[in-house]
Order: structure tokens, then sequence, then C-alpha cells
């Protein structure tokens, strides 16, 4: 696989996880806090994937 497909299934991924954050932060704010972080850790992944 290139480089430039798993950049961009994280950041697919990344969004999907923001969607849910912005879906559950009403009703569930720690799953919400915990969506947040794994969002930020899928961007944080493809910008060392794509930097390396």
């Amino acid at each position: 696989m290139s480089k430039e497909v798993v950049v961009i299934i994280l950041l697919a991924v990344a969004g999907f996880l923001i969607g849910g954050v912005y879906s559950t932060y009403r009703t569930a704010k720690l799953l919400a806090v915990i969506l947040g972080l794994a969002a930020a850790v899928a961007v944080g992944g493809a910008i060392v994937w794509m930097a390396s």
C-alpha cells in the first residue's frame, strides 16, 4: 500500500471519530473525550506517516 493511501485512511478514520465526538458530546462527555483523543492519535499518526 502506498504512503498516500495510508494517510488518507487515517484521516478518514479521524473524521469518523470527530463525527462521533460531535454526536455524543451532549449525552456522554467521557466517551466524547475518548473519541477525541483517538481522533487526535489518528491525525498524529497520519502526519508522522507522511513525514517518514
